[in-house]
């Protein structure tokens, strides 16, 4: 199995030891993304959707460098510090996907890196 390394300059980068994303084969695997601002100066302000805003914007940036887009993603992951964020990730979620929209699952966890109020991971196959 041969695995490449994604790395986007216009995403953090990754602040332990793993990759922005994975490609091998046609599945591109994305880290769990928080809403840190590219240039490294931490998370952005102002709660749950804001940060989703940014994480957005830095999975776009992961999925560009990888030569895909947005509509190649099949699974996604949302972690939430709060479930009762959950209409408002909807809500900016479907800014972002179009039908038919990828499979997809929400957790409540207790605490994510950084105090983050979401987390999102992806699966993209390209």
């Amino acid at each position: 199995m041969s695995k490449t390394s994604i790395f986007s300059s216009q995403a953090p980068p990754a602040i332990g030891p793993y990759s922005q994303a994975v490609l091998t084969g046609h599945l591109l695997f994305l880290s769990g993304q928080i809403g840190m601002d590219p240039t490294g100066q931490g998370l952005v302000e102002g709660g749950v959707l804001p940060q989703a805003r940014q994480i957005f914007s830095n999975i776009k940036a992961i999925m560009k460098e990888a030569g895909a887009g947005l509509e190649q993603i099949v699974k996604v992951t949302v972690f939430l510090k709060r479930m009762d964020d959950f209409p408002v990730v909807n809500e900016e979620y479907k800014k972002h996907f179009s039908p038919p929209y990828p499979a997809r699952s929400t957790v409540a966890v207790v605490e994510l890196p950084l105090s983050a109020d979401i987390e999102i991971e992806a699966v993209a196959v390209i």
